[in-house]
């Protein structure tokens, strides 16, 4: 398969394959334990504003409401955890360890919400697939996943994404779920394209997220959602989507609007995915200053000498 794949047309199915289902994931911190102890509209979506050119430096008092801070460097999660390493082999007190830990406890429990949050995916709250397991069989003859899992990942991800909105808009529920189905007014698939990052093996877990593109407009009769699919091995994102779903009046059998009570819920969605991006963004922002204030104690200082322990020690 290409490495850019474009499936279209089929109708989104009405649930998650049993394969797909929920695996809780185990956490562990232990390197900080041993430190510390189609339109116009379409088009609209498409081209959506770049945020801002990443920078080394930003200031919580740039932050603005109308403007959320840049995104940090694409590698922010290794390199952190890197330089705080150089910091560590350097030769750190007490105090700087404990600082350490603290913001490798951080990269080991928050990563999933930063590195998601930060391009404005929301996450927990079976918004997606979490520490879903990556088994065997889904690989190849070249050993890695099979570009064709990622569209199923995307699939049951998505459909996970819609119908948790029943219990957010209890008011609605049944007609959330009834989205998935035949029935009424409901989701149909025309096009997804995937880009693949790098080639995912056993054994992983992936975590798979979902968001709107655009802010949802009463005259809309399709949506772009944005998919991203995170490797838990390397946190990191192994593949995206871009995905382009109808709105179908499958009793009238043609397309229509957008329902109200749809349009209402993805309004204060996409509000939430605002929110995210600042929340996000200021967090990585700060551990990224963190590690810096670290580096500008340890190595980086003036009058830096490194620890050598008990070989640089003379007899």
């Amino acid at each position: 398969m290409s490495r850019h794949a474009r499936i279209r047309p089929f109708p989104l199915l009405n649930r998650a394959p049993a394969a797909l289902l929920n695996v809780a994931e185990p956490r562990t911190v232990a390197v900080a334990q041993c430190l510390s102890s189609s339109s116009r509209h379409q088009q609209r979506q498409r081209k959506s504003p770049r945020a801002p050119p990443s920078c080394r430096h930003y200031s919580a008092s740039q932050q603005s409401s109308s403007r959320p801070p840049p995104p940090p460097p694409s590698r922010w999660l290794s390199d952190l955890t890197a330089r705080l390493g150089k910091c560590i082999m350097f030769g750190c007190g007490p105090a700087q360890v404990a600082r350490a830990a603290g913001v490798l406890r951080a990269l080991a429990t928050e990563w999933r919400a930063l590195v998601a949050g930060s391009e404005g995916f929301l996450t927990g709250g079976r918004r997606g697939l979490e520490g879903q397991q990556v088994v065997w069989g889904e690989q190849d003859s070249f050993q890695h996943v099979n570009n064709a899992n990622y569209v199923r990942y995307a699939e049951s991800s998505r459909v996970n994404w819609i119908t948790h909105f029943a219990g957010v808009d209890r008011a609605h529920g049944e007609e959330w779920r009834e989205l998935m189905t035949p029935k009424g007014v409901g989701l149909i698939m025309k096009s997804i394209k995937a880009e693949y990052k790098f080639p995912m093996t056993y054994p992983d877990r992936i975590s798979v997220y979902h968001k709107l593109r655009a802010l949802p407009d009463a005259s809309d009769t399709s949506l772009i959602l944005d998919c991203v699919v995170l490797s838990h091995r390397h946190r990191r994102a192994a593949a995206t989507t871009e995905e382009e779903v109808v709105i179908y009046d499958y009793k009238e059998a043609k397309k229509t609007t957008m329902p109200p009570f749809v349009l209402d819920v993805f309004r204060d969605t996409w509000r939430l995915q605002e929110e995210e991006v600042r929340r996000a963004r200021s967090r990585v922002w700060d551990l990224i200053r963190e590690v810096e204030g670290l580096e500008k104690e340890t190595w980086n200082r003036e009058d830096a000498v490194e620890d050598l322990g008990s070989a640089g020690k003379k007899s």
